[in-house]
């Protein structure tokens, strides 16, 4: 299952269940989008020809964070631009998010292992505003079903 999180049609952040299962490969993100999210399956003996990814230049204007749990459960709590509370989700263990644009929070349900993937260099505090967030009891949990769970851009390769 995918979960694309948006708000007034800007797409905030995108969600890949640990259930998602599809042959091949399929991204989820518009070509645009300065951090490309993608899906690979593939079975034994499949080749991946060798490449290098060549020098072009390139403008990010947002930091964009892919998360990765490893193990645990978290409650990401997602914020528009001005910093007004929108949703909450929970993630679990194989689950990966893709945090594009507004705001973001976290708190750990079950003790956690991820990895972060995000664009340098580090800038330090100067790449965020701090706010206070919600608390707990404030948290609207979504099942996601409410919101948009197509794939953008699903590509096949041969």
């Amino acid at each position: 299952m995918i979960n694309q999180i948006t708000h007034e049609d800007e797409l905030l952040a995108i969600i890949v269940y640990h259930n998602f299962d599809k042959s091949g490969i399929h991204f989820f993100t518009p070509n645009e989008l300065s951090q490309q999210l993608a899906y690979m399956h593939y079975p034994m003996g499949k080749k991946i020809l060798p490449h290098v990814h060549n020098p072009i230049a390139r403008e990010v204007q947002y930091t964009k964070e892919v998360l990765v749990i490893r193990k645990g459960k978290l409650r990401v709590d997602f914020y528009n631009e001005q910093q007004q509370y929108l949703q909450s989700q929970i993630l679990e263990a194989g689950d990966v998010l893709l945090l594009i644009k507004g705001g973001h929070g976290f708190e750990v349900l079950s003790e956690v292992e991820m990895f972060e993937v995000k664009q340098g260099p580090y800038v330090g505090e100067q790449d965020k505003t701090r706010f206070v967030g919600i608390s707990a009891n404030e948290a609207k949990i979504t099942d996601g079903l409410e919101f948009s769970q197509r794939e953008l851009c699903p590509i096949i390769a041969g």
